[in-house]
């Protein structure tokens, strides 16, 4: 059976493509390939593949399971790893890197003119992608990651100190390459923040929206804001605002190396969709009687 395509492949985006990116290829690609326009064989089942990688990658959720399901573990694909000069034999690890797989032991052999910090006589060193997510990120954790040589399929655990972030790199000793002295170089992992369908992450600051319901922003109340260790208790200061920033000091990220980043809850007020009789009254009770005019300084 053929391998399915890719989504981001299908819609001509970069994995990295930003929504609005995604919106104007899907507009483009189904003007296209729209049955009613286009009477080319194969276009109705085109334009089925583009609203169905569409569905999937203009919904944060959808896509976060998605991308998160495209990293492959860290396996190899082929029976026999490649004989290093002088005759020894080296471990084989693939890994992800820009939503391309690659062999580790061509990098080795220096194709491409560069490789991860290849030495002659140590083994090279390698890097891949290691996807985690804010949760993680925000109290640590274990994961295990599977590396397949010639000795057959290991499973190693992985400790993910809290406070990880964009870019930091997870040392596993001796899990790279295989040189001709016969020591391993290192494999690093690589950490990339998963997209999050609450919580948006700055440096160390987290962003989250917080719903509140409009007798909660005009009188005040104690709420409870969401974050990556379990809810926290805040005051909500009455008059508040859509748009209002709540500060929570040294609720973001931990840094192993100085101070925390800070949560940041925006107030979002919520109106019920559907009033009851006596929820209606109250509001048009309201509206007769108050004076405060939402429109006074356009």
């Amino acid at each position: 059976m053929a391998a399915k395509a890719d989504f981001y492949e299908i819609l001509g985006v970069d994995h990295r493509a930003r929504p609005e990116e995604i919106q104007r290829a899907y507009r483009r690609l189904a003007r296209r390939y729209h049955p009613d326009v286009n009477p080319e064989e194969g276009a109705e089942e085109r334009f089925k593949e583009i609203n169905e990688a569409y569905a999937v990658l203009s919904d944060p959720v959808q896509r976060s399971r998605y991308d998160a399901a495209r990293q492959p573990r860290f396996a190899d694909y082929g029976s026999e790893s490649p004989r290093r000069p002088g005759g020894s034999r080296g471990r084989r690890v693939w890994a992800r890197a820009g939503g391309n797989p690659f062999d580790l032991a061509d990098w080795w052999f220096g194709a491409g003119g560069h490789g991860f910090g290849a030495r002659a006589r140590d083994g090279a060193d390698a890097e891949a992608d290691f996807q985690v997510s804010v949760e993680e990120a925000y109290l640590g954790g274990r994961r295990q990651v599977t590396l397949t040589g010639l000795t057959g399929t290991e499973l190693y655990e992985v400790e993910i100190p809290p406070g990880v972030t964009t870019g930091t790199r997870i040392r596993l000793p001796g899990l790279g390459l295989a040189g001709r002295g016969g020591g391993n170089g290192d494999l690093y992992l690589v950490v990339r923040l998963a997209p999050h369908p609450r919580y948006q992450v700055t440096d160390r600051d987290v962003s989250v929206d917080l719903p509140v319901a409009p007798w909660e922003a005009a009188l005040g109340a104690t709420v409870t804001v969401p974050t990556p260790a379990g809810g926290v208790q805040v005051v909500l200061p009455a008059g508040s605002s859509s748009g209002r920033r709540l500060r929570l000091r040294g609720r973001g990220l931990p840094n192993p190396h100085g101070p925390p980043g800070d949560l940041y809850a925006t107030v979002r007020i919520v109106i019920p969709e559907h009033l009851s009789l006596a929820e209606r009254r109250l509001f048009q009770r309201l509206a007769q009687r108050s004076q405060f005019d939402a429109r006074a300084d356009l």
